[in-house]
């Protein structure tokens, strides 16, 4: 088993097969359900250097033992999903300075991407899928496509960057999304993005820009986005703003716990998740992880062995 948490320390939220040999991923008898964790205190500061039994996690209210327990900093595939409707068009300068903040303080071996929508979705990097972190000079370019103009195809976006970070080679995955919230051109609704979402490994943290009374605005989208998969709201109200939200999410994504457990049920439907941290002087902290997972189905084969 200790061979098997190494290799395994590298996923993050989801279902995964269980195995016993580090480089082989074969589906046995049961799975592995692997959450990011991001603990907080009452400060909202985040709180390292904890010990496994300082956690417990609860699966459909049942407590349920720890198979796996890490705190290591690894690569992640990343999609900046940015609003280039004509409504952010005052903001398009705070985007492409938040973006860089964010690569620079990101680890530089994530696999990068990004997309910008109004209209249609659009293609950033046209000659590769992704850029390494590392790659500012890439990321420039990239982000020099950016045209304010347009409608808003948010919707669909979201299911854009959900494909494209399937094809991701990391086994962490998730999507930042910088827009106002709102949305009057995708052929995807808000129920789909959710449910996809959901049914991803993928974190999503959203970074709401809007002036007060901007009608396009819809924060409670983005909150939405976020509590469905683990991931922050941001609301930031000014340029220096945006960059803090911008390095945080960097920050959190190399941060934080990882942990392991067998589902007790595999029935094929979605489970609720909760973690509880206790602190050294046995104070409760703040736990952040996703919601749930969709178990996967006992099979008939299993079913009669």
């Amino acid at each position: 088993m200790t061979r098997f948490i190494s290799a395994c320390a590298l996923l993050v939220a989801g279902v995964f097969p269980i195995v016993h040999e580090p480089t082989q991923f074969r589906s046995t008898a049961s799975e592995l359900v692997v959450l990011p964790v991001y603990v907080t205190d009452r400060t909202d500061h985040y709180v390292g250097g904890l010990a496994q039994d300082q956690f417990s996690v609860f699966d459909n209210g049942r407590r349920v033992s720890i198979d796996f327990f890490s705190s290591e900093d690894t690569p992640v595939t990343v999609g900046l999903v940015i609003d280039s409707s004509s409504s952010m068009r005052a903001k398009l300068g705070e985007v492409i300075a938040g973006a860089t903040a964010f690569a620079k303080a990101s680890n530089p071996n994530d696999e990068l991407f990004a997309i910008y929508f109004n209209d249609a979705v659009h293609e950033t990097i046209p000659h590769q899928r992704f850029l390494l972190a590392a790659d500012l000079a890439g990321l420039g370019t990239a982000l020099s496509s950016l045209v304010p103009e347009g409608r808003t195809s948010l919707y669909d976006a979201l299911i854009d960057g959900l494909d494209r970070l399937a094809a991701g080679s990391r086994p962490r995955k998730v999507l930042v999304l910088v827009s106002d919230g709102g949305d009057n051109a995708s052929a995807a609704s808000l129920d789909e993005i959710l449910t996809r979402a959901r049914r991803s490994n993928a974190a999503i943290y959203t970074i709401g820009l809007f002036e007060r009374f901007d009608l396009d605005q819809n924060p409670r989208v983005l909150k939405s986005l976020a509590e469905a998969t683990g991931g922050e709201r941001f609301l930031p109200q000014s340029a220096g703003a945006v960059l803090q939200a911008c390095q945080h999410i960097a920050r959190e994504i190399r941060s934080g716990y990882t942990i392991g457990y067998e589902p007790p049920d595999r029935d094929g439907v979605f489970h609720r998740v909760r973690v509880e941290v206790v602190g050294a002087d046995r104070r409760k902290l703040s736990a952040r992880t996703r919601p749930g997972y969709f178990a996967a189905r006992q099979t008939a084969e299993e079913n009669g062995r």
